[in-house]
């Protein structure tokens, strides 16, 4: 039960960041971007309110998904044998007194925002609205790693807020902005209008970015310490993976900046509904994704304080070296007479497990490896018949359901229902129905059953989506050096991942003479995440 709460800890505190940039982001992108020019245009006046139901849709996930983790999952996991939830005593730390004061903010922003949606003009109710936005993040500093430092406490609190600050604006304008195109179509002007809200959200944009990147860097060097905590410890993998959706988004960013720049001069460029608005929404879920990533960190311990169970650097780069893949694996028997009960999370793994694991990996990469390989041949346009290459994701998925878990149905005694309690199950189960879905929406897709526009973009959100999961994916929490070694592949798997589903969202949406290179970017990623599964290797 223990982990289980732990990841969906991680999935709620995901949730509350997402939340947290519509709400605050909202707050910034209003005050900043519509505001100073609402009363100059009936489009721009309704996109205020538009933002402000979602700041209240966000405010409220927000409260709701943190009193969840305050109320629920948090005593849960300190019940004591006689199950008793010590919900008063934990209310008594100053973690959980600051995680009251952020849902009572949290409500009270959603209320005063509610409240602007009728007098969208009210100067007093937007200074409240910001007033309950800054203190949402200066709370969110006792919410922090920061917070339990014994050195350097109150300085790594506000590096952490201005840190989170940037993030929220940035991405939560993000949400913001998409929000903004959903209502453009009613105005002759519109493209002049949306030209003006982008140039001024690059303004916001800019800064949140600032703010993201250097107080970053500050926590980075205090909470890894140094080149061997981040190539050693699953903290510093976490924060590489950071590091480059991060990279990937300012790519986005960067290429966004000049398509404004271009339509602002009236170049030849497509109008903001075109490339720009493309662009945009690869990266507003690029920055969801670092969100998520942000969220996971959370749930380790910071490099520094992880000393005896770090990973040399030799250790880590054997993961990776190329071999040939296993070829076969012990029977089920064997294994389960070897392996402890599948509730022990304490239990050392044994060889058997070992060896069936790298078998499961290096099978599930000849199958990704064959897809990336037919998908770049149908690109070239000389063979048809490998458009049908997404129907292998249904032998991947069948393999999976059945060897993924082996001491849990359908081989193993532990029953359906009674594993799924355990993360690792769950996650595993949930994969499975990702690639199911991912060969039946594609494969229609490309025979041309499915011919709506948007079912095609069905593929590169589940990419996406499973790339996120698999950057949540964790073990038992009670071995480090060895959870980290077996989960360090992990990582670029799901940048992998990320980047293929964004890639391919590019491609679908942008005009078939501009999509060249994202295309390639997918079906790339999609043969790299087969390689690194074909040399996956866990003893």
């Amino acid at each position: 039960m223990t982990l289980l709460a732990g990841f969906l800890d991680v999935l709620l505190r995901g949730l509350g960041l997402v939340a947290l940039s519509a709400a605050v982001g909202g707050v910034s992108y209003a005050l900043w971007v519509l505001r100073p020019l609402a009363s100059s245009s009936a489009l721009l006046g309704a996109a205020v309110k538009r933002t402000l139901h979602l700041i209240v849709l966000g405010a409220t996930v927000l409260a709701a998904s943190r009193l969840i983790v305050l109320v629920l999952l948090h005593p849960w996991t300190l019940a004591d044998d006689r199950g008793h939830w010590p919900v008063l005593e934990f209310f008594s730390t100053g973690f959980g007194r600051a995680g009251l004061v952020s849902v009572a903010l949290a409500l009270g922003l959603a209320a005063v925002a509610a409240w602007l949606r009728a007098r969208p003009a009210s100067a007093g109710g937007w200074a409240a609205a910001a007033a309950i936005a800054v203190l949402l993040m200066a709370d969110a500093a006792w919410l922090a790693h920061a917070t339990s430092r014994l050195d350097g406490r109150v300085p790594l609190m506000v590096v952490t807020v201005f840190h989170q600050v940037g993030a929220v604006i940035w991405v939560g304008g993000l949400a913001h902005l998409i929000g903004f195109w959903r209502l453009r179509g009613g105005e002759h002007d519109a493209d002049r209008l949306a030209t003006t809200v982008l140039g001024r959200f690059s303004v916001l944009a800019m800064l949140g970015v600032g703010l993201v990147v250097v107080p970053g860097l500050l926590l980075a060097r205090s909470y890894v310490g140094g080149w061997a905590g981040l190539i050693g410890t699953g903290y510093g993998v976490m924060v590489l993976t950071k590091v480059a959706l991060l990279g990937a988004t300012l790519i986005l960013g960067a290429l966004n900046f000049f398509l404004v720049r271009a339509c602002a001069r009236g170049g030849p460029a497509a109008s903001p509904a075109g490339r720009v608005r493309v662009v945009v929404e690869a990266e507003i879920g690029l920055g969801l994704t670092v969100l998520l990533a942000a969220a996971s960190l959370t749930s380790l311990p910071p490099a520094v304080d992880v000393v005896a169970d770090r990973a040399t650097p030799a250790e880590v780069a054997v993961r990776f070296l190329p071999r040939l893949p296993r070829l076969t694996s012990p029977p089920v028997g064997q294994l389960l007479a070897a392996a402890a009960p599948i509730a022990d999370t304490l239990s050392t793994r044994q060889p058997e497990e070992y060896a069936w694991s790298e078998y499961n990996h290096h099978t599930a990469g000849m199958f990704v490896f064959a897809m990336g390989l037919l998908a770049v041949l149908e690109r070239t346009g000389r063979a048809r018949w490998a458009r049908h290459w997404p129907l292998l994701f249904l032998g991947l998925a069948a393999f999976l359901f059945v060897r993924n878990d082996p001491r849990a149905w359908p081989l193993g005694p532990a029953g359906f229902w009674e594993s799924m309690v355990l993360p690792d199950v769950l996650q595993h189960r949930v994969t499975v129905l990702l690639v199911v879905a991912l060969g039946i929406f594609e494969w229609l897709v490309r025979i041309g059953r499915l011919t709506r526009p948007r079912w095609r973009l069905a593929f590169p959100l589940l990419c996406a989506t499973g790339g996120a999961v698999l950057l949540t994916h964790s073990h038992a929490m009670f071995n480090l050096k060895s959870e980290f070694l077996a989960e360090v592949s992990h990582a670029p798997m799901g940048i992998f991942a990320v980047l293929m589903g964004w890639g391919r969202w590019i491609e679908l949406r942008l005009p078939e003479a501009e999509s060249r290179a994202p295309g390639w970017v997918w079906s790339l990623s999609f043969l790299l995440i087969g390689a690194i599964l074909l040399s996956y290797r866990e003893a």
